[in-house]
């Protein structure tokens, strides 16, 4: 009898261990059952080394995909130094000028009007040269051609992008003409170049410059759509509000080119939508770190 007792304890004891390494169902994080077997049996045991090396491999590979997708704050800080740059430098011209004019005996309203505008178009056209960024404009003969160049046709473009040809004349012919025209207005009414209504319109070319960086140079088509809109077009209007306090007409005037600005928006924006990453995502609205580098062309650094 004792045999018979003993024999049917180590029976049962042999069950339950066995049990111990059948698959066990566990949820996943979808919520649906699958099993995972808490040891696996018929095959040779993982070597501790092969192990280690596999989760080495695995944790290096999440560390370099950190590093590339995360905020460009290197970029942010040069963004605005340029910005900085940019604005004390024309301030200083503006600041001489009206000194060298005072103590020649004579204020910039007493200059003729037309050498005033034209100071103005060519801040327009021109004003990059005060930004330590590389923010080249599309070439304008290729434009005109059709052909790609960096920030036009070099992308996925909407399919109601206007004709190369409208651009330059939009810039050349209209915006830049109107830009100098009321500007003239604001010099000629306050006597000063350096007053905040005109530093205002030079803020909005200095939005300008950067976003030519960013849209054009480094072709972060997400960043682009947040730079043309929080800054080129506020600054725009901003500008054309501090001129219509001083002269309605020239405030009306500069607040016209917001058409043409909100128009160019509608195209940035539509052309992030069209160029998604090789993931097919698009890319996030603010500089990330990955491919695009922000240059000093003045100085030659990168970020």
């Amino acid at each position: 009898r004792t045999t018979a007792l003993l024999f049917a304890a180590a029976t049962a004891l042999a069950g339950q261990s066995a049990m111990a390494f059948q698959p066990v169902p566990s949820a996943s994080t979808s919520g649906v059952i699958r099993t995972s077997p808490k040891a696996v049996t018929g095959s040779s045991p993982r070597h501790p080394a092969a192990f280690a090396s596999q989760l080495a491999s695995a944790t290096s590979s999440d560390g370099d995909a950190g590093s590339d997708g995360g905020l460009d704050v290197g970029a942010l800080g040069k963004y605005a130094l340029a910005a900085g740059i940019q604005m004390s430098l024309f301030s200083g011209v503006f600041k001489l000028a009206d000194i060298g004019l005072a103590s020649a005996g004579l204020e910039p309203s007493s200059l003729p009007f037309a050498a005033i505008a034209f100071v103005f178009y060519a801040c327009a056209l021109k004003s990059r040269v005060f930004n330590p960024l590389n923010n080249a404009r599309p070439d304008r003969s290729k434009a005109v051609e059709g052909k790609g160049s960096d920030g036009f046709r070099d992308r996925v473009m909407p399919s109601w992008t206007p004709p190369g040809v409208i651009f330059p004349i939009m810039w050349l012919l209209i915006i830049g003409p109107i830009r100098a025209y009321s500007s003239a207005m604001v010099v000629s009414s306050t006597g000063t170049f350096f007053n905040p209504a005109i530093m205002a319109f030079i803020f909005h070319l200095t939005c300008g410059d950067v976003w030519n960086t960013i849209n054009n140079t480094e072709k972060r088509y997400g960043m682009s759509v947040v730079g043309i809109l929080l800054g080129v077009v506020f600054s725009a209007a901003f500008a054309a509000s501090q001129y219509y306090a001083i002269e309605p007409l020239a405030g009306k005037l500069l607040g016209g080119t917001l058409l043409w600005l909100c128009t160019a928006s509608a195209l940035i924006t539509d052309t992030w939508r069209l160029n998604p990453d090789d993931n097919g995502k698009r890319e996030p609205l603010y500089p990330v770190k990955g491919d695009a580098k922000t240059e000093f062309a003045w100085f030659g650094s990168s970020s």
